[in-house]
């Protein structure tokens, strides 16, 4: 979504960067490689914190037991809103980076996250309205931007050829607040400790990530948003596809992320230390596993493994359903954490898709060499952020397929039917679009061009 210069701009004071040009070998070995390094750890450490906040809720459920009044698809709707903001503020997110600098914008969305921290922290108590917990739960929501600001500013510190590694660290690590959120619940729960002491424990990590950003951190001036890439990439079709996918995989990492817990506990009769001891399982090793999906795709091309991903994603939720239908608590969470790790999987399949697709376009438009590398590194990146917004609503749709399904039977199989159903088809529109023989032209490199040393930069 930006776009980085090298021109010079107006001296501003502060930590603001006024030429940077990674691209520069020498450059980078003597200045460069030790800044953009500084920024991806202390960047690394915010997003990390954002994904544990905008997940917190899904381990607060598990504390709110029958004194608090609230039914099991009550829960699913409140971990439901937070999925939704967290997908939404993804889009202003990405945007904020270049017009208040990734330093500047580190500190805030790092220091906003002390808002629903503290407001669950004073109103967690029997007795408290839903409504109240509702809007505790939105606030949470706003961890989840951290991840689109957080990519789109590290993007602009590294040089094409690191930028797969570092954006690949730079998403695991984040991703990766998720089971640790989860660790510590389980170890809060064990412990005897309530809700406030969790919620209590994140409040000082909150200001550190804050006063890390501002004492390490940079700006780069030079870093503008491309409205004419976003407005560009908003009208391809290839962008909403590829979100379709992202859905499939990234919306059910994050929204298994938020109902597994609460799955265990309501279908199953777990306890809260129960469910909390298998929960953090699946997110954990849907995190890890990423960057390998990267790395199949790269050897073996993204459609091809995002095609088959899906398949094995039908068979795990298959195996889910009779599980389901049959109550077996093994069968269940063996299935459920091979779908997680499927997840992680497809996350690196899908986005190593994209580069390829665009790089593919700029080739029909008769561009080549660098020209049609840069319009394939425009497009794509200004259609990331967007992709991960709309893909990132899938957590919404599969914690308000959960609550309807224990509504309706009072248990999540109607639910993973639906996923299923879903799932089968995302690997009839990743066969159709970019598999079917004869392949077209954008088809073809959606395999082949990903695995370009220059389109590195998109494993992410």
């Amino acid at each position: 979504m930006t776009a980085p210069s090298t021109a010079p701009a107006a001296s501003r004071g502060g930590r603001w960067i006024e030429h940077w040009d990674p691209e520069n070998e020498t450059f980078w070995k003597e200045t460069g490689e030790k800044v953009a390094r500084r920024n991806l750890w202390f960047s690394v450490l915010s997003e990390h914190i954002g994904f544990s906040i905008w997940t917190l809720w899904s381990v607060m459920v598990l504390f709110m037991g029958p004194e608090y009044g609230l039914t099991p698809a009550d829960k699913f709707f409140l971990v439901a809103m937070a999925t939704l903001v967290g997908a939404i503020v993804r889009v202003p997110y990405t945007f904020a980076v270049a017009r208040f600098g990734g330093r500047n914008w580190t500190i805030i969305s790092a220091s906003a996250l002390l808002v629903p921290t503290i407001a669950a922290y004073v109103v967690m108590e029997p007795g408290t309205s839903y409504s109240t917990f509702m809007i505790c739960a939105v606030l949470a929501g706003v961890g989840g931007g951290n991840f689109a600001s957080s990519m789109t500013n590290i993007n602009s510190f590294f040089p094409l050829r690191k930028k797969g590694w570092a954006l690949g660290l730079n998403a695991g690590g984040g991703n990766i607040g998720v089971p640790v959120v989860q660790l510590v619940g389980l170890a809060v729960i064990g412990a005897s400790g309530g809700p406030r002491l969790l919620l209590g424990l994140y409040i000082p990590f909150i200001l550190i990530s804050a006063v890390c950003a501002a004492v390490f951190m940079d700006n780069i001036s030079s870093v503008k948003n491309d409205t004419g890439a976003a407005v560009e990439a908003v009208k391809d079709g290839h962008t909403w596809i590829m979100s379709f996918l992202y859905i499939g995989t990234f919306g059910s990492f994050i929204g298994y992320s938020f109902a597994f817990g609460l799955v265990l506990q309501t279908q199953f009769g777990r306890t809260p230390l129960q469910a909390a001891s298998i929960t953090f399982i699946g997110p954990l090793l849907g995190s890890l596993i990423r960057p390998v999906g990267g790395w199949l795709a790269d050897r073996f091309g993204g459609a091809k493994i995002t095609l088959w991903n899906f398949a094995a994603m039908m068979a795990a939720t298959g195996v889910i359903v009779v599980a389901s239908t049959q109550e077996s608590l093994p069968l269940f969470s063996v299935a459920f954490i091979a779908l997680f790790v499927l997840t992680g999987l497809g996350n690196g399949s899908t986005y190593k898709m994209i580069p390829g697709i665009f790089q593919t376009k700029a080739v029909a438009k008769g561009l080549t060499g660098e020209a049609a590398a840069s319009y394939g590194r425009r497009l794509s990146g200004a259609s990331m952020g967007l992709i991960g917004a709309v893909g990132a609503l899938g957590g919404l749709g599969i914690n308000l397929a959960f609550r309807q399904s224990f509504l309706s039977v009072g248990s999540g199989t109607g639910a993973f039917v639906a996923f299923l159903a879903f799932y089968g088809l995302c690997f009839v529109v990743t066969w159709a679009v970019y598999l079917r023989k004869p392949a077209s032209n954008t088809a073809g490199a959606a395999s082949t061009a990903e695995s370009k040393p220059q389109l590195s930069y998109a494993e992410v």
